[in-house]
């Protein structure tokens, strides 16, 4: 794997992309992104992970992140997938709504069972205030970008509600 795909600064903050194995739509529900916002809660109270900024797409997720605690930012991602990778794959398989059940099942099929999320985190060390910034708007425009919504406070699975001063679904760290 390339050096600039990798966690080198262990104090740094991180603004980090993963997406779903495939590209494929699954944040479509709701129900798949509580999920991830239940586990997202679960690192930031017991594994030392601090979000100052958050989004979930379609088929990735955003971060602004760094780790506080004794465990690694990579460490603490690589729980957060695992975890969220069994749990949504759960929700899919009993999910007797999901009209796409078999469908999303088999883009995730291995043959050693199932792979949700891409291998890569792409993390980008934030150095600068004019690159967190830079990262921060990217974050929070990313809905816009795509049409889901016309500002980027409208989106809720985004920190962007937080920083128009309104509670959001997970407590986050502001940047000012």
């Amino acid at each position: 794997m390339s050096r600039k795909y990798k966690f080198h600064n262990p104090d740094g903050t991180y603004f980090v992309t993963f997406a779903v194995n495939g590209w494929v739509d699954v944040f479509t529900r709701n129900q798949y992104k509580d999920i991830l916002v239940e586990n997202l809660a679960y690192c930031c109270q017991n594994k030392g992970l601090e979000i100052f900024a958050w989004c979930i797409m379609t088929n990735h997720v955003h971060f602004l992140a760094r780790a506080t605690g004794q465990n690694s930012l990579s460490d603490i991602l690589r729980d957060f997938k695992k975890l969220t990778s069994k749990a949504v794959i759960k929700a899919v398989q009993e999910n007797d709504r999901e009209s796409r059940k078999e469908w999303l099942l088999q883009q995730f099929a291995t043959e050693q069972g199932y792979r949700f999320w891409r291998s890569d985190n792409k993390p980008i060390e934030v150095w600068s205030n004019k690159v967190i910034q830079e990262k921060l708007n990217y974050i929070h425009c990313n809905p816009v970008e795509e049409g889901l919504v016309f500002r980027p406070e409208d989106y809720v699975y985004s920190s962007a509600v937080s920083y128009s001063g309104q509670n959001g679904l997970l407590e986050i760290t502001l940047l000012s």
